[in-house]
């Protein structure tokens, strides 16, 4: 499979309409300027497509082996790890306290879009550590810091979150591992988490493993949670590594797709119990965790990009290179068939594939740029207001760009017709690795509830308000443009806005006098949301590239995009407000026994 970082397309979304350009120059980001992140994606571009993306097949039919009581990488996987540490790219984002380069978040965000979009079972792992370089430099101790972070951050070591147990899965009040004080700042954990990427491989000498578990007197529920940093080899006060610690991988899963990535059953104490240190406060684990979900999270949604780019790819090569019938009017001699990519139902799917691609980076990218002003912000209430607005915009790039992701995907299917549903062109290849992305790191109906319980009543909603007035300026200005593409553009935009303005009042009205029914429509609520913001930021990259019409190219495939967007998929919300504002009625109309 061929795979090419569309570089220019991603470091416009990241500088124009993300507006990482506006933090260039500023604070941290003294050095920083849109040139140089163009080269640093350049540079990654190469890796992505001469080392990572031939992996992303033969990874699949290889496929993760359990052997010699442990789990192995497919072929290559190992060598382009080493490549992949080499070039530093694993300490982009990390402070240089601990060999980090200091770079925005919202670069390392378009990084990890390119090694997934390359081959989504290799850039699973550095999601991983990227979570546990978080929650460590939130969280962690002095001494933890020391011994972990540097080798974390460089890649030397990898890093996994172990939350899921057979009986707990998202809900977390299940959980049953353990943790026993030694008395000497250690604790012994003992229990079996499922689902763990990356929990074992053999492309690093250790394995930083941070567990959920119970103390002993622990509270019931969440309230009782803790979180421990449990390695794979123990690691001396040097740094040296010691003995092995009793953390194995006793089986791995057998999976729809991501093959190559290893997803271990991980059994903790089966002998002497495993060894770790806690981290953050005694039952104050899940707050820990959520440091490293919410970092997940972004990233998983920077997956469906991935994906969507990727199959786009694959599927546009299609389109041009296969023939057959003729379209309405053509000139082409008797008997001479077209490229597919001529006739109209292809350039549909081809211009969705496309356009939803693009709105849901738009989407992922402000996120990340959210964060990094949250950090980078020159006063404090503009740290806040940006704190804020990255909340807000979590759940939405997490669920509707992985949803993004299966169904670009399953577009790339169709437009290889009975060719796509057969593996040898690879297609299917795309769909079935993006179908875990709604589910992992919080589902997409958590992200919703999330969403419309925790996010829209920030503030009393000023929120998600202020960005709604945001979005109604970017239409205020595209309607009033001398250009009837732009002006046609900004009325989509106002109307779309008008429907979840709707949604949204709705939301905030139902939501102490009747939450369920917040609930019932939060899935189809966050859909429209994201729908609207992926309109809006569409609409400010065609006013961007406004200056340059006539000179085609870049210019007016901006211009096209949005439109296209705003004419076809756009109108769509209008049809999501009544499923986001039907109340819960419907949904308990049967009795559980009552569904057949």
């Amino acid at each position: 499979m061929t795979y090419r970082p569309p570089v220019r397309d991603m470091a416009f979304a990241l500088n124009e309409v993300a507006g990482l350009s506006a933090l260039a120059g500023r604070g941290p980001f003294a050095d920083l300027s849109p040139e140089l992140v163009e080269a640093v994606m350049e540079e990654g571009a190469k890796l992505a497509a001469e080392v990572l993306a031939p992996l992303n097949r033969s990874g699949d039919a290889e496929g993760a082996k359990l052997k010699n009581g442990g789990a192995s990488v497919p072929s290559g996987f190992a060598a382009a790890y080493r490549q992949w540490v080499a070039g530093g790219w694993g300490s982009l984002a990390a402070t240089p306290d601990y060999g980090g380069q200091g770079l925005p978040v919202s670069l390392a965000v378009a990084m990890q879009e390119m090694w997934n979009a390359a081959c989504m079972s290799f850039g699973l792992c550095p999601i991983l550590s990227q979570g546990a370089i978080e929650a460590l430099t939130a969280h962690g101790t002095d001494e933890q810091k020391q011994l972990y972070l540097a080798k974390l951050v460089s890649g030397e070591w990898t890093g996994t979150m172990n939350l899921t147990e057979p009986q707990a899965g998202s809900d977390l009040n299940a959980l049953k591992t353990k943790a026993v004080p030694q008395g000497d700042g250690t604790y012994r954990i003992t229990g079996t988490k499922i689902f763990i990427t990356y929990g074992d491989h053999d492309m690093t000498d250790n394995i930083v493993h941070l567990v959920l578990a119970r103390l002993p007197d622990a509270p019931p529920g969440t309230r009782g949670i803790s979180l421990f940093l449990v390695p794979k080899f123990l690691v001396n006060s040097d740094g040296s590594l010691g003995a092995r610690n009793d953390a194995h991988c006793i089986g791995l899963e057998e999976k729809l797709g991501i093959h190559g990535s290893p997803t271990c059953v991980m059994s903790f104490g089966e002998t002497t119990g495993a060894l770790g240190t806690l981290i953050g406060e005694e039952n104050r684990g899940l707050a820990c965790m959520f440091t490293m979900m919410n970092n997940a999270r972004l990233l998983v949604g920077t997956q469906g990009v991935a994906i969507a780019e990727a199959a786009y790819q694959h599927a546009l090569a299609y389109a041009k290179e296969r023939k057959q019938g003729r379209p309405l009017g053509s000139t082409l001699a008797p008997g001479d068939m077209a490229p597919i990519v001529e006739h109209p139902d292809i350039r549909r799917m081809l211009l969705t594939m496309k356009a939803s691609t693009e709105a849901a980076r738009a989407i992922c990218y402000a996120t990340g740029v959210a964060i990094d002003t949250a950090h980078a912000g020159e006063t404090a209430e503009i740290r806040a207001a940006a704190q804020a607005r990255a909340d807000l915009l979590t759940p939405i790039a997490k669920s509707f760009s992985t949803d993004i992701g299966c169904e670009v995907a399953s577009l790339g299917v169709q437009i290889h017709g009975g060719m796509g549903f057969i593996e040898e062109t690879g297609a299917a290849q795309f769909l079935r690795d993006a179908r875990i992305l709604p589910i992992y790191e919080g589902t997409n109906g958590i992200q919703a509830i999330d969403l419309v319980s925790r996010k829209l009543p920030l503030g009393n909603g000023s929120v998600a308000q202020g960005f709604i007035a945001e979005m109604r300026m970017t239409a205020k200005t595209a309607r009033q443009s001398n250009r009837k593409t732009l002006a046609a553009i900004g009325a989509a935009l106002d109307a779309a806005l008008d429907t979840l303005d709707k949604a949204t009042a709705y939301m905030l009205a139902q939501l102490k006098a009747a939450p369920n029914d917040c609930l019932a429509g939060a899935t189809p609520y966050l859909r429209l949301f994201g729908t609207v913001a992926g309109g809006h930021y569409l609409a400010q990259g065609a006013l961007k590239t406004a200056e340059e019409d006539g000179q085609g190219g870049f210019a007016a495939t901006r211009l096209a995009l949005a439109d296209f967007y705003a004419l076809n998929i756009l109108p769509g919300v209008h049809g999501l407000l009544g499923p986001a504002t039907a109340g819960a009625e419907t949904l308990y109309a049967l009795t559980a026994d009552e569904f057949s």
